[in-house]
């Protein structure tokens, strides 16, 4: 999903100035949107073959090595949006600390849910990963100093409901294991309000660019003593989570410059069919009732609080 690894997704970095209303710009506009909704569901889709591939190498080796080989390889395909973004000018910055606090948030947050692959079914994983939203919307008030209403706040602890629903705490069903995927979520979370202070500034590509290092380097030193070394086959795997990984960053970006982020949200949750299909398909894996419910719970919350911000962005405006 698109938690692995975190994404700039904000309007403010990289859209596309809106067009007149009416007529012929209207039909461009609707058009645009169109796109960018295939474009979201399409880089959607990429991060759910990336992830199960990741579940597949995670049997043979290390969570780190895993993550270096995504990293190394998505400077691939990164380097062209870089290049699209104006080149080196792009990369910028008057931020370093930011970059530093976010890229370390988002490293972590890719950790716990690359683990998490390897130990969970992927639908599962999916699902408690899907508390983001309500961790962003209780973050929001400490670290940005957001007003969140009383109906938002209802929405968060219903969503975290929904989460104790999955976790079943002291059915010892999941265990300590399901703590890690849901504190991936909440550095995810963390890490993407840091983003959204960062894209006032910074361009996209110096966002995703200078996370994709740090992971890179980060995992290049700390995977040294697990290191093993992959035959052809395997090379081409971990070698394919990258590129993967990368292309559908590049997709990701190309649907937020389309397309507002207000109607892509509610098609992020399409993931959840992906992890549950390549789930049962690749590791015969089949999601349990309370996973069904709570996560049902939990996406309805983050569809409501989605539903809030667009209501209070049009009465902002």
């Amino acid at each position: 999903m698109t938690v692995s690894p975190p994404t700039p997704a904000t309007p403010t970095a990289g859209a596309t100035p809106a067009a007149p209303a009416g007529g012929l710009s209207s039909a461009l506009r609707a058009g645009g949107s169109l796109a960018g909704v295939g474009f979201f569901l399409l880089a959607i889709f990429l991060f759910g073959i990336m992830d199960s591939m990741i579940k597949g190498a995670s049997a043979r080796y290390d969570t780190w090595q895993i993550m270096f080989f995504r990293g190394a390889f998505s400077l691939l395909p990164i380097a062209l949006l870089v290049r699209q973004s104006g080149g080196a000018a792009a990369l910028r910055s008057r931020h370093v600390v930011g970059h530093v606090l976010r890229s370390t948030m988002g490293v972590a947050a890719a950790y716990f849910f690359f683990w998490s692959y390897s130990r969970m079914p992927l639908a599962d994983v999916y699902a408690i990963a899907f508390a983001a939203p309500l961790f962003m919307t209780a973050l929001s008030v400490p670290v940005l100093k957001e007003q969140v209403g009383w109906r938002r706040w209802t929405a968060v602890l219903v969503g975290f409901g929904g989460v104790l629903i999955m976790l079943r705490p002291g059915q010892g069903v999941l265990g300590w294991v399901a703590l890690m995927p849901l504190a991936g979520a909440f550095l995810y979370a963390l890490s993407m309000l840091y983003v959204r202070i960062l894209a006032r500034s910074e361009t996209n590509a110096a966002i995703v660019f200078y996370f994709i290092v740090t992971l890179t380097v980060v995992a290049g030193v700390v995977m040294i003593p697990v290191w093993r070394t992959p035959d052809l086959v395997d090379f081409a795997l971990l070698a394919a989570i990258g590129v993967i990984g990368g292309a559908a960053q590049i997709v990701f970006t190309q649907a937020f410059r389309l397309t507002q982020p207000a109607l892509l949200a509610p098609f992020e949750y399409t993931g959840m069919l992906w992890a549950a299909s390549f789930g049962y398909l690749f590791f015969g894996e089949v999601p349990d009732k309370a996973i069904w419910i709570g996560g049902a719970v939990v996406v309805a919350s983050g569809l409501y609080i989605i539903h809030r911000e667009t209501v209070r962005s049009r009465q902002a405006a």
